[in-house]
């Protein structure tokens, strides 16, 4: 809806503002309020849709394998690579041929062609309904934590039994996860406490706001354990904004020929994303495997060990950028180039060398937190935890212009020129590699103070 919004406003010109030309930049018209509704309308209908996509799909797609059977838990491993090429599949797509058409034919071609392409999208998932596992869910995650968090506070003058069994839990055939009782966070445990005014139709395994089970603890520990992890990669994605907003500037500034062809600048990110469509496959069919025969992980690595590889070429990805701006800018110096609009006499894909990089990390970083958070939420926690590991990426984004706030001001405008030639974006590109490097130490306090999950005992229910 959101797109098909979009095509008609671009398509109607009623719809949307006169066009400005370089010739009449004070004449433009100004959008009416109208026009301005339309438009924002379309926006967040994308970003509410793309939300409920992101949370929703990577959970409902990891549902099919079963990770407590050895082969389909190496299926299951396998599905979070394949997840990110098919995202970086679609990317390529997007940065070449709908940058194309929107570029030559106009943006109600892009944006329509966009709305067919998730119209079809759509068609498909329903196709597949009926051959899908789908785990119903029993009842609210948010509101499982919410009575953890009541029931707590209300027992909060009890004291812990010295045998942590006399804890209420629940053995039965609906259950599927049972988690075993950890030390970290003891307050919460005083959710789990069976008080002895309670009567027999209170013990119940959900919805009750006077007793919840250790299983129930357990799962809002886990979340406040994860908290950290995803903290400690937001600024990864704040580099990620930077990397995305400068590359295109700078590719303005250099020469785009390719083989006579003039590349369009904000086709850049095209490099990364076949670096990771070529790396991926490599990645999940020979370097798992091998790795899997010394760590008999079905991922190869650790969840926490990826993210923290994709954690250091984050930071390495930085401190190249770094070294390729210091090098364009020394061209349009030594080539009384730095007030000049003509390209650079230096090739655009100069920048592909921090974009590839940086494609890398995020192949590390993303897929590890998606797996991570899957595997680590309790059966009725799983879209929840995967729509938290995006938070991440959306967190970077809304700071890296706060960064750039900062960073102006306390530098006395690295970045106000509004000129790269005589901005001092290698300093800050520098700047957001030291700070990498910081955020890379605080994730691995964070990551070797995180405890993972225990199941005691798992049931499937005939249901």
């Amino acid at each position: 809806m959101g797109y098909a919004l979009l095509a008609v406003q671009a398509h109607f010109q009623q719809l949307r503002p006169i066009r400005c030309s370089t010739s009449h930049l004070g004449q433009c018209e100004q959008a009416e309020s109208g026009q301005e509704a339309i438009l924002f309308t379309g926006l967040y209908l994308i970003a509410f849709g793309t939300g409920g996509v992101k949370a929703a799909l990577p959970a409902l797609g990891a549902d099919q394998f079963d990770e407590h059977d050895p082969k389909e838990a190496e299926s299951l491993a396998s599905f979070f690579n394949w997840f990110l090429f098919s995202i970086t599949t679609g990317a390529v797509f997007g940065v070449t041929f709908i940058i194309w058409i929107s570029s030559n034919q106009g943006w109600d071609w892009g944006l329509g062609l966009c709305a067919v392409a998730v119209l079809l999208a759509t068609v498909f998932l329903f196709m597949g309904r009926s051959m899908f596992r789908n785990n119903i869910p029993r009842d609210s995650p948010i509101l499982r934590i919410l009575q953890v968090s009541v029931v707590a506070i209300r027992n909060r003058n009890m004291p812990l039994p010295e045998n942590t069994e006399e804890l209420h839990e629940i053995h039965d055939s609906v259950a599927t996860d049972i988690l075993q009782r950890s030390d970290q966070f003891k307050y919460l445990d005083k959710a789990a406490i069976i008080r002895s005014t309670l009567d027999a139709s209170e013990l119940r395994p959900a919805g009750s706001w006077k007793l919840c089970t250790v299983t129930q603890v357990e799962e809002l520990k886990t979340l406040l354990r994860m908290l950290p992890i995803i903290m400690s990669t937001i600024f990864m994605n704040t580099c990620l904004s930077q990397l995305q907003t400068f590359t295109v500037q700078q590719s303005t500034t250099m020469d785009r020929n390719l083989l006579g062809f003039q590349f369009p600048g904000p086709s850049i990110p095209v490099i990364p994303l076949l670096i990771m469509s070529i790396l991926i496959p490599l990645y999940d069919r020979i370097l798992v495997p091998f790795v899997r025969k010394f760590t008999g992980i079905p991922t190869g690595i650790r969840h926490l060990q990826r993210i923290g590889v994709g954690l250091v070429l984050s930071a390495i990805s930085m401190a190249v950028a770094g070294v390729v701006e210091t090098h364009r800018k020394s061209v349009a110096i030594n080539n009384n180039m730095v007030d000049s609009s003509e390209p650079l006499p230096m090739s655009v894909f100069w920048l592909g060398y921090q974009s590839a990089i940086f494609g890398l990390a995020d192949m590390f970083t993303l897929v590890g937190l998606l797996e991570f958070f899957y595997e680590e939420s309790s059966s009725g926690m799983k879209s929840l935890g995967t729509g938290i590991s995006w938070c991440s990426m959306a967190f970077g984004y809304y700071t890296s212009s706060i960064v750039v706030e900062v960073v102006n001001k306390v530098s006395n405008g690295w970045l106000a020129n509004n000129n790269l030639n005589r901005d001092k974006l290698n300093y800050f590109y520098w700047l957001l590699a030291g700070l990498s490097v910081v955020n890379l130490g605080v994730y691995l306090m964070c990551a070797s103070w995180y405890k993972y999950k225990k199941v005691s005992m798992r049931r499937i229910s005939d249901a």
